[in-house]
């Protein structure tokens, strides 16, 4: 499992290979702080190379969206596979997050 951050455009993308979890989460939300602590304010995280994510993974995800809501920011994801979405539906957190089917959309949409 492995975290990549990279810029396109104006937005810091944050690729996620591997799964999202208890053993991992510190690592990305650590870095995603030090980020928008540097100034950064739009953040994609793509999912196109997870594969699963726990509750302490989507835990994370709720803890960075309101950490960067509340320094004026905004966060997308992207590419979540079928059972990824279906997590985000059955726990509500598709109302939470913005969630775009590709790449490009999620950027688009910055």
């Amino acid at each position: 499992m492995s975290f990549t951050m990279q810029r396109e455009r104006d937005v810091l993308v944050v690729d996620v290979d591997g799964q999202l979890i208890v053993g991992n989460r510190q690592e990305m939300k650590q870095k995603v702080l030090d980020a928008l602590e540097g100034g950064e304010r739009k953040f994609l995280i793509d999912f196109e190379k997870t594969g699963y994510i726990d509750s302490s993974g989507l835990g994370v995800l709720v803890s960075l969206s309101k950490k960067i809501r509340e320094q004026g920011g905004e966060l997308r994801l992207a590419n979540l596979n079928e059972d990824l979405k279906t997590l985000f539906e059955l726990t509500k957190l598709d109302t939470l997050f913005q969630i775009a089917d590709s790449r490009e959309r999620a950027l688009e949409s910055l």
